[in-house]
């Protein structure tokens, strides 16, 4: 649902008691001070605003602060009659600064921690709120936007625990109902979740974003035809909600509606022209419907913005073969095999990514001399894993090597193999080191070690490949690099300069355009590559490639 601070707290904008009295009785639990003079100028700003004449409701206000500059009842009064004249930013900094005069005003935590979680800012807007709720432990809009605010920072279980509350404060609340809906869904019981969203809905067919979120709900459960038929209402009330219309088309798609999902494309399209996916449902679509000059167009728009999309391939082979272009349609199937298989090799790669989110931290604390406190990083990051001691001295080991500490590298390396003599990667970069140097015989033991470990560990077969590429072993080469699976530009340049001296030219250039696919932002492997195929007489090629390159 979105955060709309009017929609949940036009009631408390327009009460003078709320606001101006009893807020700080809420706040500090004291009775209201006796009416004092500036409090009657803000009484009668708010009785102006109340009969509709926010201007006049201002012009108090502001002479009231250029006398009183400090006096939190105008300044929050300023920032209610700017948020209701929609200058929402202004609105939060005259917020901001009655906060800091008046930093327990629990209305005032409500309405900052909205604003910042309006602004993206989750990390404060939680903080703001949860301050918010220990002064109103009861207050429902407080409850309820710290349960979004813990929702967009990934927190549901406590977005959950926070909604309860929020509809225990408000229980006849068809907002809350929505957002309770929506967030048991997200945590994995959306068959409840939709009996929420359906309640709320029934009795408020209006609400922002229902149709969506009952749609999101019927496409977890699998139902297509609700996905798609609330998907549908939720775009006919709002069509310009891109949002929507993506799970339109793609329940459209399963649904093998063809002509319907075309449509939900383009007007994706219509918003986003270079959007990679819509390009892609779009192509699919029309080979479906047929329509293969069109599908092509479409389809090859994908790959000059994404080469690596496979499935493009896969569609294009339909296309052509739909088209009698026979040739071309086996062409694209090579392709869409070649790169399949290179998925695992993609995969491999992801599954040793875990340490990124630790990445820059660890080499931090090692450019500072804590080399204790960077494997205590990883030991945290990696507690409850199957990652071992080992492990943690490798990762340390390779972050030294890429930061030219060669000594320090080899040091954790050789230390982990001494606690665990199978810890994978160990060995691998000790070879990567040798490459580096130039010795091709240490690198080779060292690969050869790290594959007796695990002779399907994916880097090490790359690797191997690169030492028996220097080596000119082109067969030998051309074998462990094609096993690996690799996506790396530089070692498919090798494997495809390998298929040349083999005379393997058919399998060359489906290599070449692999290595085109994955080195597309790499001028120096994309420069190297068009020389490549040209000094082997495959100038068309080169003339194609260097022409996708230009379009990107």
């Amino acid at each position: 649902m979105a955060i709309s601070a009017a929609t949940r707290l036009g009631a408390f904008f327009l009460s003078a008691a709320l606001l101006v009295a009893a807020a700080p009785a809420r706040a500090q639990g004291t009775k209201p001070p006796v009416e004092s003079p500036r409090m009657r100028q803000i009484h009668q700003a708010l009785d102006l605003a109340d009969h509709g004449d926010k201007r006049g409701a201002m012009e108090i206000v502001l002479r009231l602060l250029e006398q009183h500059p400090d006096f939190v009842p105008a300044i929050k009064l300023k920032g209610m009659l700017l948020e209701e004249a929609g200058r929402t930013s202004d609105a939060a900094v005259a917020y901001e600064e009655a906060l800091k005069l008046a930093p327990n005003d629990g209305d005032l935590l409500l309405k900052v921690g909205i604003s910042k979680l309006a602004a993206g800012q989750k990390e404060e807007a939680v903080k703001l709120l949860q301050q918010c709720i220990r002064i109103l432990p009861a207050d429902g809009d407080a409850q309820y936007y710290l349960a979004q605010a813990y929702h967009l920072n990934g927190q549901d279980d406590l977005a959950l625990r926070a909604i309860r509350q929020s509809l225990k404060a408000e229980p006849d609340n068809i907002s809350v109902w929505q957002k309770y809906g929506e967030l048991l869904c997200g945590t994995g019981d959306c068959a409840v979740g939709l009996q929420w969203l359906l309640k709320a809905q029934h009795s408020d067919a209006k609400l922002p974003r229902i149709d969506y979120d009952i749609a999101a709900t019927d496409y977890k459960l699998m139902d297509l035809a609700g996905t798609a038929e609330y998907a549908a209402r939720a775009v006919q009330s709002q069509p310009n909600d891109v949002t929507a219309l993506e799970l339109l088309a793609t329940a459209d798609v399963k649904l093998a509606k063809w002509q319907e999902a075309s449509n939900a494309f383009e007007r994706i399209l219509a918003f986003k022209p270079d959007d990679v996916e819509a390009l892609l449902g779009l192509g699919q679509c029309e080979v479906e419907l047929k329509h293969y000059p069109a599908a092509v167009d479409k389809l090859q728009s994908v790959l000059r913005l994404d080469p690596t999309r496979l499935l493009a391939h896969f569609y294009l082979s339909r296309a052509f073969a739909g088209m009698g272009r026979t040739a071309d349609a086996q062409h694209e199937a090579a392709l869409h095999q070649l790169m399949m298989e290179q998925m695992t090799f993609i995969r491999s790669v992801e599954s040793e990514n875990r340490e990124n989110p630790i990445r820059a931290q660890a080499r931090q604390l090692l450019a500072e001399h804590r080399e204790a406190d960077a494997l205590q990083l990883y030991r945290e990051h990696f507690k409850g894993t199957a990652a071992t001691q080992a492990d943690a001295y490798v990762f340390i080991g390779k972050l030294y090597l890429f930061m030219g500490e060669t000594a320090a590298g080899l040091r954790n390396l050789r230390h982990a193999l001494e606690i665990q003599p199978t810890v994978r990667g160990a060995h691998t970069y000790e070879g990567i080191l040798a490459l580096k140097q130039g010795d091709l015989s240490t690198a080779e033991n060292d690969f050869k070690a790290e594959l007796a470990n695990d002779p399907n560990y994916q880097v090490a077969i790359a690797e191997m490949g690169e030492v028996r590429y220097r080596r000119g072993l082109w067969s030998d080469a051309a074998e462990q690099l094609a096993r690996s699976r690799t996506t790396a530009p530089e070692l498919l340049y090798m494997l495809c300069d390998s298929y040349f001296h083999l005379g393997k030219v058919s399998d060359a250039n489906l290599t070449a355009e692999t290595v085109a696919a994955y080195g597309i932002n790499n001028p120096e492997v994309m420069k190297e590559l068009n020389e490549l195929l040209i000094r082997n007489g495959q100038t068309e090629l080169a003339q194609h490639l260097s022409a996708n390159l230009a379009q990107k």
